[in-house]
């Protein structure tokens, strides 16, 4: 049995002072969802939440970025996260991103709705992979989509191609410049295409007030560069121009751990230099007269080859560097 801890008695007068704090805190101590902060500085700088010492428990987390601004980390195969930005405004909230199947859409939108009883009304394709739009068929029928014309067109080729009952919801218009303004109520949210990086349509939500950027998958955090659909060369300058973007201290990825403002910005100068490093490595070998799957055998990463993915992407960038080098790229 668990030995009780006895405190000294309270006074009347004190006890009723504490009675009263207690009643006006209870409720919004009740209503306050569980948000995790972001991670000191000295956290080790890895996309492994084993390594980071995260347990898969605490999956999903909501991230607590300023006020009405959330990111929402989730687990997904093989055991990294997948990065949503969920932004609160008095008309409603906005979503960028969500998450890779039905199931944890809706697990999302449920952790949304203990954060305020307002409607999701926007959402931001961000990526057009599955991992961050295979559960979009969750959200409200009148949600109002930002999209990239590239990334439109893509998830009408996804759509067509679904077998098995998978559904691909496709928007039904795309945007019409680079940058469109929302207005979710108190606030402005900035929708950028800075340029092709991880796909042709990566689009960054900017929130000056916040001084943030939620850069989808143009930024993953120690993750090595999936470059499937990527642009290689396009995206490292698609990061530069994100980097020079004025007042922007917190930069968000699309995988791999939020980090605080500071943190954040070095990790994303780092893979910046990842994304380089891997063009000029395919370069190297391509020079010495290798072919391109003798390339995929003998390249080396250096500390890049200690990121999340590496066995499984590595590969894949060896090839898409490949193809952008032959002028074959699509």
């Amino acid at each position: 049995m668990r030995a009780l801890l006895r405190l000294p008695a309270t006074p009347p007068r004190r006890r009723a002072v504490l009675a009263a704090v207690a009643a006006l805190a209870l409720p919004a101590l009740l209503r306050a969802p569980p948000a995790a902060a972001p991670p000191a500085e000295g956290q080790p700088r890895t996309a492994d939440p084993a390594a980071r010492g995260v347990p898969l428990s605490a999956f999903p987390r909501v991230v607590t970025l300023a006020d009405g601004v959330y990111g929402y980390e989730e687990i997904r195969q093989p055991g990294f996260t997948t990065v949503s930005l969920i932004v609160v405004g008095t008309q409603g909230v906005l979503v960028a991103d969500g998450q890779g199947s039905p199931a944890a859409t809706r697990t999302m939108l449920e952790r949304i709705r203990t954060l305020t009883p307002l409607p999701v009304k926007w959402y931001v394709v961000g990526s057009d992979h599955g991992d961050h739009t295979a559960g979009n068929s969750e959200l409200p029928a009148d949600v109002q989509y930002v999209v990239h014309p590239t990334s439109l067109a893509q998830l009408r080729r996804d759509s067509a191609a679904a077998t098995g009952g998978r559904r691909v919801v496709v928007p039904p218009r795309a945007m019409a410049g680079d940058h469109e303004v929302l207005d979710v109520g108190g606030r402005q949210v900035h929708v950028r295409f800075l340029g092709r990086a991880h796909t042709g349509g990566d689009l960054m939500v900017h929130l000056p007030a916040a001084q943030l950027l939620f850069m989808s998958e143009a930024y993953l955090n120690r993750v090595f560069p999936a470059m499937r659909s990527a642009y290689p060369t396009e995206w490292a300058a698609t990061i530069d121009r994100a980097l020079a973007l004025p007042g922007v201290r917190h930069f968000i990825p699309g995988h791999g751990f939020i980090e605080t403002p500071a943190v954040s910005r070095e990790e994303l100068v780092t893979f910046r230099n990842a994304v380089t490093e891997v063009i000029a490595e395919v370069k190297r070998l391509r020079a010495a007269g290798r072919t391109v799957e003798q390339a995929v055998a003998e390249a080396q990463w250096g500390a890049v080859g200690t990121w999340f993915l590496t066995s499984q992407q590595a590969p894949v960038a060896v090839r898409r560097v490949w193809a952008e080098l032959e002028g074959t790229l699509k």
